[in-house]
C-alpha cells in the first residue's frame, strides 16, 4: 500500500521554526518524479508551498515562503523534510505532502498520492 505520512507539526511562536517529514512507505520516493508539500487553512483554498524533484533535487517555492522555507529530500530515509524558519500567523494551515509526476509544479491536480496532512499553527 501506497502511503505518504506527515509529522512534525505543533504550535510555535511568530519568528520561530519547525520542522516538517513526509515519509513514504510502500514505495520509494523516486518512483514519483517530484515530492511537494501544499497548506490549507481554514477558509482558504489549498496553496502549493514547495516541491522537490526526487532525480536531481531541484527546488521550487511559492512566493509567500520563498527564503523562509527549505525543502529537502533524504533518499536513504525516504523521507522529505520543510524546514520552516521566520513563521507567521498567516502560516498556520494543515500542511500535507504528495507525490507527483510534472516537476516545479505547485498545483495540487498534479499529485496523485496524498498523506493526511498535519496541523501547524503559529500563534502567541
Amino acid at each position: 500500500q501506497l502511503r505518504l505520512v506527515e509529522s512534525g507539526g505543533g504550535v510555535v511562536q511568530p519568528g520561530g521554526s519547525v520542522r516538517l517529514a513526509c515519509t513514504a512507505s510502500g514505495f520509494t520516493l523516486d518512483y514519483y518524479f517530484t515530492i511537494g508539500w501544499f497548506r490549507q487553512a481554514p477558509g482558504k483554498e489549498r496553496e502549493g508551498v514547495s516541491c522537490i524533484s526526487s532525480s536531481d533535487g531541484s527546488t521550487y517555492y511559492a512566493d509567500s515562503v520563498k527564503d523562509r522555507f527549505t525543502i529537502s529530500i533524504d533518499n536513504a530515509k525516504n523521507t522529505v523534510y520543510l524546514q520552516m524558519n521566520s513563521l507567521k500567523p498567516e502560516d498556520t494551515a494543515v500542511y500535507s505532502c504528495a507525490a507527483g509526476w510534472t516537476v516545479g509544479s505547485l498545483y495540487g491536480a498534479d499529485y496523485d498520492s496524498w498523506g493526511q496532512g498535519t496541523q501547524v499553527t503559529v500563534s502567541s
